[in-house]
Parts: C-alpha cells; structure tokens; sequence
C-alpha cells in the first residue's frame, strides 16, 4: 500500500503541476524566427513555474506604483485583471503540455517560445488557444471526468503494475479545456471595454483599456486611455452606434511600432464628441533568464554571474510610455459649427519627444535580490534612469 499511495502521489503531483525539480533543456531552433520548443518535461515545468512567480509579483509592483503615484486605482484594477489573466493562460498552456517529451501515444507538440527576443512564448501559441477555447465544451463532453480517469490510473497501476502515462496526458488535457472553459485568459486581442471614472451626461470620463499580445515582439501590451465623452445623453459603452466604431477603431490602432501621439490625435480626429485625455501603454516584457534566453546585452551577463538558485535567475522589462493633453482648441467644422481638438504634450526634457511620441516613457525592471546586487555593483550604462523593483526573498517588492 505504501508503494501504491507513492505513486498516486507522484500522477497527483504530475496532474497538478507540482514536480518541477531537475530540467535538461532539448530545444528544436527556428533559425528564422529564433523560436524554441521546450521538448523536455522538466524544462517545460520549469518555464511555466517561473512565470507563475512573474505574474504574482507584477501584481505587487502595480501597487507599489499605486504608492508612488505612477497608476491611479483604476489603472490598477484594470492592469491587475490582465496580470490574472497572464496568469490563467500560463497555467492553460502548463496544463497542455503538462507531459512534453513522454510518450502519451501521439505527438502533440511543445511550447514554442522566443528565445533571443521577448522569452514569451510566440504569438500562435496565443492563437491555437484560442481555437482550442472554441471547441473545449465539447472536447470535455466527449471526455472521460476527472475522477474517472484517475480510477482507471488506479486500476493500470493495480493491475498492471505500469505508469498510467496515456491516462495522465489525457487528464492534462482535460485539466486545460477546464482552464479555457473558465475563461477571464489573456487573449491574442482583448477587445476594449469602458470604466466609467467620473462626471454625468452630458460630460462623463470613462477609462478605456484593451490588450494584445503583440504578433511581433510576442509580448503582452495594454492601452489605457482616459477619455471625456460629451456626445449627449446616452453613454458611450451602451451607445450602439459610437461604441462598435471606437473598439474596432482602437484595435486596428493596437501596434506596437505605432506612437503614442499617432494613436491619439487620429482617435482624437476620428470622434468629435470623444476628447482623449491621456493614453498609457505598458509593454509586459522581455523575460530575461539565463536558463531559457538568450538575449545579448547587460542583463543577461548579470543573470550569468549572479548565480542564483533556482526560481531567480531572471529579469522582467517593464516599459511605461504615457502621452497627455495639455490643453484644448477649437478648430471650424463645417460651415458654422467647431470642435474640440486636443493639443498633446511632448517630452520637454529628453529632448527627444517628437521621437518618442510620448510625454515621457519610464522604462522599469523587475528581478530577484541576487539579480540586482550584481547589477548594482556592475552599474552598466543606461541603467541610471531604470527602476529598478527588486522581490526580497519574503517575496515584499521594493523600489531602488
């Protein structure tokens, strides 16, 4: 009985995505896309672990920067919600390819990831979900349940003396349409959605934010943008007419290589009664780690020397650019009527304003103690002017 609750405990452990000790990293290159799939089972479990730690301490640094003044409380909240869902897709995908490199009896792939650039995993990982999330209801309605999966594991390793491993993928794979089917993931496109923030009709601010996750960089960004709306007596978010246009107007807006001042005034120019007051975009990424990237540069030099134990051999890029208007005109519109139009602020000290298209960009990094010791003492150039949010080993995230 002894062996047999050792073994039960070793499919729960495996179900669960608990056994995380030892990796050996076999990677297939894409030498033109410089993407890698983590064919190795330790690796994987590895990988998923140190992103479950990432995303907990995001939501630690979005209140620290709360406390400093950098995000207001709905910003927060907003940012906050996709940080979970960062989360819940992390744990769908683990669950997916919670058995890599076994033999289930088939292939099912690995997690392709971006090893030289943003240490994501790649867009279409974020695409194939997606279809996957489509036709999870019936995938699980033509699936055995969970407990009777792990009555029939019970009864090959009874019976048969042999590790269940075509069961337990099978049970890795329902585990991740159950993940799907529970929803609030971090999409390939989130579309926008509006918080009412203050005022009545017909003056009212809402707060808009949407995400992507950007085909590009394969990183997660978020918009968020302030916005008064003076369109008369009926709200933007229930204004079938106004709304359908400002979503698809704000997701066709969603790149990357596009500016902050772009994106405004053609928002700005594209809705009359929509004044946009601020707009912020957090770009969530790269994920640095000496074990899984290979990014040139500072960071990785100092993820090599520091050494650190496993769980903190990384580093997260965080980058803030903020656009606002600093005053407001009238220009003609038609024969006798005018329109408000924004006159935006450009970054008066950096001199590099018209460059940036932004007011001013913060850019940030997120590390462990060890990490950022090593960075202190090395100093590299351009790091002066980062933040720098350093997770103690009580796991409290401090501001240097």
């Amino acid at each position: 009985m002894r062996v047999l609750a050792a073994v039960l405990t070793a499919v729960e452990a495996a179900a669960s995505d608990q056994f995380v000790c030892g990796f050996i990293i076999t990677a297939k290159m894409n030498s033109r896309e410089h993407h890698i799939g983590l064919t190795d089972m330790f690796a994987s479990r590895r990988y998923f672990a140190k992103f479950d730690q990432i995303t907990t301490h995001l939501g630690q640094v979005s209140a620290v920067m709360q406390a400093d003044g950098q995000l207001n409380e709905a910003e927060v909240e907003v940012l906050t919600g996709y940080v979970r869902g960062l989360a819940y897709t992390f744990r769908a995908l683990s669950m997916k390819y919670l058995l890599v490199g076994r033999d289930t009896g088939q292939f099912f792939g690995s997690l392709a990831m971006d090893v030289t650039e943003s240490g994501f995993p790649v867009f279409n990982e974020l695409m194939v979900m997606a279809n996957d999330a489509q036709q999870a209801a019936r995938h699980l309605r033509d699936m055995p349940s969970t407990d009777r999966i792990k009555a029939q594991m019970v009864e090959q390793i009874v019976g048969e003396r042999t590790i269940p491993t075509r069961l337990q993928f099978s049970l890795s794979q329902r585990l991740y349409y159950e993940e799907l089917m529970r929803g609030h993931l971090f999409w390939a496109r989130n579309d926008p959605q509006a918080v009412w923030l203050q005022g009545v009709q017909p003056r009212v601010t809402y707060l808009v934010h949407w995400a992507v996750y950007d085909s590009q960089l394969n990183l997660p960004t978020v918009y968020l943008l302030e916005v008064e709306d003076s369109g008369g007596s009926k709200g933007l978010p229930i204004d079938g007419r106004r709304w359908p246009e400002v979503q698809a107007h704000l997701m066709g807006q969603a790149l990357g290589g596009l500016k902050l001042l772009t994106i405004a005034k053609g928002f700005d120019e594209a809705f009359d009664d929509l004044h946009p007051k601020r707009l912020r975009r957090l770009h969530l990424g790269p994920m640095y780690s000496h074990a899984f990237t290979q990014q040139s540069g500072p960071i990785r030099q100092v993820l090599e020397e520091a050494m650190a134990p496993e769980g903190q051999d990384w580093a997260l890029a965080w980058t803030d650019e903020l656009l606002e208007s600093e005053r407001v005109v009238e220009e003609k519109s038609g024969w006798f009527g005018t329109v408000e139009r924004e006159v935006f602020a450009l970054d008066p000290f950096s001199g590099r304003g018209a460059d940036t298209g932004a007011t001013r960009m913060v850019r940030s990094l997120i590390l462990p103690e060890r990490p950022y010791q090593v960075l202190a003492e090395k100093a590299p150039s351009g790091f002066a002017n980062v933040d720098k949010y350093v997770v103690g080993q009580s796991g409290r995230v401090l501001r240097y």
